[in-house]
């Protein structure tokens, strides 16, 4: 799990910025916030976003792309919502009522790049 900073988009056109939780799984950010979040609002009628998560100096990665709903209230799940789920699951435990408590999204990225001045320090191990 990394912190992701995410920006959206209100009806104003105003930039909104908060933080999720992202998992960097299969080349794409997942994602999950509450229903009634104004994310999710947003979300829902503008689905283009901006993430980013930053390790200091280390590390940056900077995506823009639009989102999908894994497992929406009001329709079919992804096909690979059970994978999906399941990672989670393993990830945070199983609760009780992921459908309804959470909802997830998957960033398509149109863009996306990192920045590691160091690479070297990024995957080195520890030496004890």
């Amino acid at each position: 799990m990394c912190t992701l900073a995410l920006s959206t988009v209100t009806a104003k056109g105003e930039p909104r910025i908060s933080g999720v939780d992202g998992h960097f799984l299969h080349g794409k950010w997942h994602f999950g916030t509450a229903p009634g979040a104004a994310k999710a609002r947003h979300l829902a009628a503008r689905p283009a976003v901006s993430a980013a998560h930053m390790r200091g100096e280390d590390l940056g990665v900077f995506t823009h792309g639009t989102v999908e709903i894994l497992n929406p209230a009001d329709g079919e799940p992804a096909e690979d919502w059970p994978d999906v789920l399941a990672y989670l699951k393993e990830f945070y435990g199983d609760f009780s009522d992921w459908g309804n408590d959470v909802v997830y999204y998957r960033l398509h990225p149109h863009w996306m790049t990192a920045y590691a001045p160091d690479v070297d320090k990024l995957t080195s191990v520890p030496r004890s």
